[in-house]
């Protein structure tokens, strides 16, 4: 009997401990799936967020990247450093369309129902996701405090060099070019194959003192290869030279020669491209990690309340409680105006002591000294706020580095729960509700931003405003996803408007007999 009582224990240890091991490895193959069906929509969602907003990108500055015949490296350079730069603004987009496709398709399929009857509950189900969810907004930490930064400041540096290239030499025929400074060149008619241009005129003032007209009847124009130069050749044309002395009172000279073939060189500034320093834009809030900025926001903030203390000082001793004595022009009694002080009015009885014509001149030095106040606070609050801007400026750049993986764990806690709710896969309603959210998400953003640079908000509250508001929303639906919630389908809200249809019919019919 004792030993078959040992012998069932054994068996239940063995049975449970093999049950602990099929579940266990069912478990991780569950994982697998669930992570595989979680990185492929990430990637390909988070690569057509980018092309998207890089498309806005290159719409936003097509007309300073066209007509300037910039090498296609460069080209590529500043589309690298842009699409790193709009890295911070594509991943939680990415991360909320990604989440709901991933549980939508689950859900659309009935693999998540066939989790959910196993005995698997929803969040048991998300935790691969969860974890790598976790793993990107601690990345994207890292990425926007030390990548983004340097990627800023270069995108900035190539498109100052790319505003500093002059447009290419392009005619057009019958409009005149003037894209050389003091130089203007108009061709009626050029061959696009040979190049050749035919009925050329060419204003040059260049020199104040010689101004040359050119007209000729046909030539070429090109650029040097080292692009420092127009060389100028042209055919069976005419010079005329307006020659100019500094004398006023000399007359012009206007000279005038025919020639069969001449070729002149024209110096140019700007057609070449030409790489400027790469720390030009280096001192920008945007181009700044968070030790730089947070060492940033410590001196701002001295040199501002110095600025404040010594303007709030100036006011009070120039202005308000100014203690000297009053210096006004008065005539004595034989016409003669002369300078005498008076003591300076404290209160009302030593105004009443003096006469009409000082106090009007007591009058007139106050109105004085205010018109002065006026202009004085004014500059000043000019030359804080220049100060504060950049202040704010460094303090929502700083916030936003912290707020960014909070914000990718909001939309993924959004984007999970609703995705299981819905039941919706595939790239149609999940990507009308990401685009819901995230431009609810934007605005937010920006707004708060903006009443942080006005000064009307704490930091804390504008750049975290949009968390604020999404969090309670994530945890709501959280929660409706973990309980089956029918918070979107369309069917239970058609079958509860049947229902409460029905109940009013009833009604009606019993209050009509």
């Amino acid at each position: 009997m004792c030993y078959s009582f040992v012998k069932g224990i054994v068996c239940d240890i063995y049975n449970k401990f093999n049950y602990l091991c099929v579940l266990q490895s069912v478990m991780k193959t569950v994982d697998k799936f669930i992570l595989k069906s979680y990185l492929g929509p990430m990637f390909m969602t988070f690569f057509i967020v980018m092309f998207i907003l890089l498309m806005n990108f290159l719409w936003r500055y097509i007309d300073e990247l066209v007509g300037k015949g910039l090498p296609f490296s460069v080209i590529i350079e500043l589309l690298f450093f842009a699409t790193s730069t709009l890295m911070p603004l594509g991943l939680p987009l990415a991360t909320l369309l990604a989440a709901i496709m991933t549980m939508g398709n689950l859900g659309e399929s009935n693999e998540l129902l066939a989790l959910k009857a196993a005995g698997i509950s929803l969040p048991r189900i998300m935790r691969p996701v969860i974890i790598v969810a976790i793993l990107i907004s601690l990345a994207s930490f890292f990425v926007v405090n030390n990548y983004v930064p340097y990627s800023f400041q270069r995108m900035n540096n190539v498109l100052y060099d790319i505003r500093q290239q002059r447009q290419e030499i392009e005619f057009k025929d019958g409009i005149f070019f003037n894209g050389i400074p003091d130089v203007s060149i108009r061709v009626e008619k050029q061959d696009k194959k040979t190049k050749k241009l035919h009925n050329v005129l060419i204003y040059d003032t260049r020199d104040p003192d010689n101004t040359r007209t050119i007209v000729a009847d046909s030539g070429y124009i090109d650029l040097s290869k080292d692009k420092q130069f127009l060389r100028v050749r042209l055919f069976d044309g005419q010079n005329y030279e307006d020659n100019r002395n500094f004398e006023w009172y000399a007359k012009p000279k206007l000279s005038h020669h025919i020639f069969d073939y001449e070729e002149m060189m024209l110096q140019l500034e700007g057609f070449n491209f030409q790489r400027s320093n790469a720390s030009l834009f280096g001192n920008e809030s945007g181009a700044k990690n968070i030790r730089q900025l947070g060492v940033d926001i410590d001196s701002m903030e001295v040199v501002t309340e110095g600025k404040v203390q010594k303007m709030v000082n100036n006011v009070m001793k120039q202005y308000l409680f100014k203690t000297d004595t009053l210096e006004l022009m008065v005539e004595s009694s034989d016409s003669v105006r002369m300078k005498k002080h008076y003591p300076f009015v404290a209160d009302r009885k030593n105004f009443d002591t003096l006469g009409i014509e000082v106090k009007t001149m007591v009058f007139d030095d106050a109105m004085r000294k205010l018109t002065d106040l006026k202009y004085y606070v004014a500059s000043e609050h000019d030359n804080i706020r220049a100060t504060t801007v950049n202040l704010y400026k460094s303090y929502v750049d700083w916030h936003k580095k912290l707020a960014l993986p909070v914000s990718i764990l909001i939309f993924f806690l959004i984007g999970a729960p609703l995705g299981a709710i819905i039941r919706k896969g595939g790239l149609g309603t999940p990507i009308v509700i990401s685009v819901a959210f995230f431009v609810i998400y934007y605005i937010i953003t920006m707004m708060g931003e903006k009443l942080v640079t006005d000064g009307v908000w704490a930091p804390i509250y504008g750049v975290w405003l949009s968390s604020f508001v999404l969090f309670p929303l994530a945890i709501f639906l959280t929660y409706k996803s973990t309980t089956d919630s029918q918070l979107l389908n369309m069917e239970w809200y058609i079958l509860k408007i049947k229902k409460v249809k029905e109940f009013f019919d009833r009604f009606v019919k019993v209050k009509n007999k």
